[in-house]
């Protein structure tokens, strides 16, 4: 019969500190879909926001290819520090990416983009041929 008392391993507990929500974000980071966004549909456009809190417009490709949505936001960053008895230099790298399928036809040639404290705002026109269309009856 098992040990159901057996006290937790250090193999166990680091297993599950990285199975724990708030760190697979950081064990994770650049892989596919950890980019936020928020996406909704006007009468006109498809409208999708990102978070890209730190990121540049310089830092951000966007690419519309048959219906699909790719952003990609990467970011380097080095710092040095010198003070009295010791020096430290940092570097970071992150990227964040994220592919979503538009609804239905759009216009990608007439898609405008704007990067405003940090949300990436992206509005997509929808094609005349997919808008609604009202029928009378005769």
């Amino acid at each position: 019969m098992p040990n159901l008392m057996r006290p937790a391993s250090i193999h166990d507990v680091f297993n599950r500190f990285l199975e724990d929500s708030f760190v697979k974000p950081l064990a994770n980071d650049g892989e596919e879909g950890i980019l936020p966004v928020d996406i909704a549909q006007t009468d006109t456009d498809v409208v999708v926001r990102a978070s890209l809190p730190g990121y540049r417009k310089e830092d951000i490709d966007l690419r519309i290819e048959k219906g699909v949505l790719s952003i990609k936001a990467t970011k380097q960053k080095e710092s040095e520090v010198e003070e009295e008895k010791y020096y430290r230099r940092e570097r970071f790298m992150g990227s964040v990416s994220r592919r979503i399928v538009l609804p239905g036809m759009v216009r990608n040639d007439a898609s405008s983009a704007e990067l405003v404290d940090g949300v990436l705002t992206l509005r997509v026109p929808i094609a005349e041929a997919n808008k609604p269309k009202q029928i009378l009856i005769q």
